[in-house]
């Protein structure tokens, strides 16, 4: 029977992540699955709920989480993992990936991303276009890279972590455990577990 990959999420990142799966595993059978869509069609796919898709017959059925919220990603890999469903990795072609790479179930890599060499990732890791990993970095769960963000050597990054559009980390920087680097910025300090940070250099994000 022919494989079921799930895409859970028919917004706009999970509509940039199926093309990579149909090219990874021709002869799958592709769907979105977003319970607050279906039903319904995009991009000549259809979208299902979550129990749709588990009623469906086939027997080897697989998820790839397209959600850039990272709570979000938590919570449904808890439930695919409550059902019995697999994490799938979604990876483009031109994906750059040296010695030494870990990277945990469900990560979604898109075109033109980069992993050096004596990497570790965890779980549903979102790295999207020309983004990169340097060497020895450490990156926990339910991380995020938008666009263009940029870690070098010997980083540490925390679980549900968000790093911005364009912004470097320089090397041997900690950012703590759901911090917000703002696009753009150049981090030359820690950033506290929690904390915001923009600019050039980067600091705290103060709220009025």
């Amino acid at each position: 029977m022919t494989r079921l990959i799930g895409v859970y999420g028919a917004s706009g990142c999970g509509r940039g992540i199926l093309p990579l799966l149909r090219e990874q595993y021709p002869g799958a059978e592709l769907l979105f699955i977003d319970d607050g869509q279906a039903p319904g069609r995009v991009n000549g796919q259809d979208i299902v709920d979550w129990t749709a898709f588990l009623e469906r017959k086939n027997r080897d059925k697989a998820v790839s989480i397209a959600i850039a919220d990272s709570q979000t990603r938590q919570r449904l890999a808890d439930k695919c993992a409550a059902a019995d469903i697999p994490l799938v990795e979604a990876r483009a072609a031109s994906v750059v990936q040296m010695d030494e790479v870990a990277i945990g179930p469900g990560a979604c890599l898109s075109p033109f991303v980069t992993l050096t060499s004596n990497i570790s990732i965890g779980r549903c890791f979102h790295a999207n276009l020309y983004s990169y990993v340097e060497h020895d970095c450490v990156v926990a769960d339910y991380v995020t890279f938008a666009p263009g963000a940029k870690a070098n050597g010997n980083v540490t990054i925390g679980e549900h972590a968000y790093i911005g559009s364009g912004a470097i980390v320089r090397q041997g920087i900690s950012i703590g455990a759901g911090a917000t680097v703002g696009m753009g910025a150049v981090v030359t300090r820690d950033v506290a577990a929690g904390e915001t940070v923009v600019g050039n250099p980067a600091r705290p994000l103060i709220k009025d």
